[in-house]
């Protein structure tokens, strides 16, 4: 008898077999979970089990997982899902019989028959797991034909394509939006044939409360939720002669692009990236990590001055665009403790158009500014009307890692074997403390970073706030600055927000910062990235990457960084100034909670 390793020894174990073969394993667990451990593969759809935040969809709507069970007693077996049949003593199931497979088929037949068949033009092919189904089980015509779904598709959002028609009903992205993330936007309408997820009543996803964090397009199995591409925009602009496009990359790109042109999870390849981008045509080519350190010098400065003059405490870092989107539509009331400082990328594009612009005698008008973003929400940022009322937008074009990945495919670069480039100066020193930005913790340590030397005046001889870090979504600790004992919390994943927030605001625990990323383990499992899956050991390997890369920098604080003294030096003045109040600080405001 082979045996399972028991992960639950308190659980009893009971005996059954699969495919012939006799199996012991915990008591409770469902055939789909003993199959795993077995090495026995048992095709899923529906099913999406996010072990890392203890989250599983479990509809058993798609019945693509389905088995049979040998009932000796009738000689009659009968067909079950996997994913949600529990295993009983002595039960004995078959995962591959003629049988199951015809029903597998079958299921994803029907799923096919109300599919748009457009799959070389949509933005999931090559990615969609229905796609890679239906080639798996030998699908080769539908049998099936007639009326299908006719959803128009709602692309109010700036950030997010819904588009119903090629919706599944597997309900991951509700489950995601609901259970992981809290924000409870999407649920099932309509019934029967006709049914989709979407938000209530069908509303457009601009109406709602949606936070645009992009994690239901992260584990959509489908192309029911896509980012809305802007991969033409940055075309026509890199093709108007008139334009001076410069483009931005977020510290978490490098550490994920690879995976693109299938190389390993983590690779490290910045290099590569900026070469790609200035073969692409770019004129400038610019690291949003320049934009991270300036983000910590007027964010450490707002954190020492509340500290020094009594003022609303905590601070709460406002670098994600969709965690602050969250708190408000959810959390009004606690609109006073987010920082005011403008998010990395936008603080670059702001002064692009005006510092660097100066400098270098272009008219701002002709500068078209284009961030490469691992986070659909920065689409939506950009348009924020406090971010577009001055003369020049702040950001013009934000693409994802995706959508960079597609451009670069188009322009026949061969992005493995590129040669290394360096990013383009000024403006392209940066330092290890910008680079952390790209992992949940790493906000918050950049910006102690330089606290602490500020505030006791005493250099930092370890630059590693290893209290900091973790894996866990909801992580509290305290670091002690000169006489100051600071109390940190950190949250990654909005349903891990609210519960920080909740405390904050029902005076349960007393902070002095907090740092929020919307996405579970931060930027590096942004829903611009490449799909994960769910499976969160690439995410892991991203975060291990974001680390390393801090290690390689010479210079790993903000402050030390010799174009960020410079800029202050000849034009912002200093950090907190009415200057830097003026370009690089914004406002919040209440949203209607729908």
């Amino acid at each position: 008898m082979t045996h399972v390793q028991q992960t639950h020894p308190a659980k009893k174990m009971i005996d059954f077999k699969i495919n012939h073969q006799y199996l012991r394993v915990p008591e409770g667990i469902t055939i789909l979970e003993a199959a795993h451990k077995a090495r026995v593969r048992i095709p899923t759809l529906c099913h999406l089990d996010l072990h890392d935040i203890k989250m599983v969809n479990q509809t058993a709507s798609c019945r693509v997982c389905m088995v049979e069970l040998i009932d000796e007693k009738t000689n009659r077996n009968k067909l079950v899902p996997a994913c949600v049949t529990t295993i009983t003593d002595g039960m004995e199931v078959l995962t591959h019989t003629l049988t199951a497979i015809t029903a597998r088929r079958m299921a994803v037949e029907l799923l096919l028959s109300n599919h748009p068949n457009e799959c070389f033009t949509c933005p999931k092919n090559g990615e969609c797991e229905l796609q890679a189904l239906a080639a798996e089980l030998g699908v080769r015509h539908i049998r099936w034909e007639g009326e299908r779904m006719n959803y128009p598709k709602d692309v109010s959002s700036e950030a997010i394509v819904k588009d119903a028609n090629k919706c599944i009903y597997c309900r991951r992205c509700e489950t995601m939006c609901n259970k992981v993330q809290t924000c409870g936007i999407l649920s099932g309408i309509g019934r029967g044939f006709e049914a989709f997820v979407g938000p209530a009543f069908n509303i457009p996803m601009v109406e709602s409360s949606c936070t645009y964090c992009g994690q239901c397009v992260q584990v959509c199995p489908t192309a029911a939720l896509t980012e809305i591409n802007h991969t033409d925009k940055v075309w026509e602009a890199l093709n108007d002669p008139d334009k001076y496009v410069i483009v931005q990359t977020a510290p978490a790109i490098r550490v994920a692009i690879g995976e693109i042109f299938d190389m390993e999870p983590g690779t490290i390849a910045t290099g590569q990236l900026v070469t790609a981008l200035k073969r692409i045509g770019f004129n400038a080519v610019f690291d949003t990590d320049f934009g991270a350190d300036l983000t910590i010098m007027e964010e450490a400065s707002e954190l020492i001055y509340r500290l020094q003059n009594n003022k609303t405490l905590p601070i709460l870092t406002s670098c994600c665009p969709a965690w602050v989107k969250f708190i408000e539509h959810q959390f009004p009331e606690l609109l006073e403790v987010p920082s005011t400082c403008k998010s990395p990328h936008i603080m670059f594009g702001t002064i692009v158009k005006t510092y660097y612009a100066e400098k270098n005698g272009i008219d701002p008008d002709n500068i078209v500014v284009v961030s490469v973003m691992p986070c659909i929400a920065k689409k939506a940022e950009a348009k924020r009307p406090e971010l577009t009322k001055d003369e020049h937008n702040n950001v013009d074009i934000v693409v994802t890692t995706r959508e960079l990945g597609l451009m670069i495919k188009e322009a026949g670069l061969d992005f493995i074997n590129l040669p290394s480039s360096e990013y383009d100066k000024p403006l392209g020193e940066t330092t290890g403390a910008s680079v952390i930005f790209g992992t949940s913790g790493g906000v918050i340590e950049a910006a102690l970073r330089t606290a602490y030397e500020w505030l006791t005046g005493d250099e930092l001889q370890k630059v590693e706030f290893e209290q900091l870090r973790g894996d866990g979504g909801l992580r509290k600790a305290t670091v002690q600055i000169g006489d100051k004992m600071l109390r940190i919390g950190i949250a990654s994943g909005l349903g891990n927000a609210r519960t920080l927030l909740e405390e904050i605001r029902d005076g349960k625990n007393q902070y002095e910062a907090i740092e929020i990323m919307a996405c579970p383990g931060g930027c590096v499992a942004g829903g611009g990235q490449p799909y994960h899956h769910g499976n969160f050991e690439i995410v892991r390997k991203r975060q291990e990457a974001i680390y390393q890369e801090d290690k390689n920098k010479k210079i790993r604080k903000s402050h030390e960084n010799s174009e960020i003294q410079k800029l202050y030096q000849e034009y912002l003045g200093q950090p907190f100034s009415d200057t830097a109040h003026r370009l690089l600080h914004t406002h919040f405001e209440e949203r209607e909670r729908i």
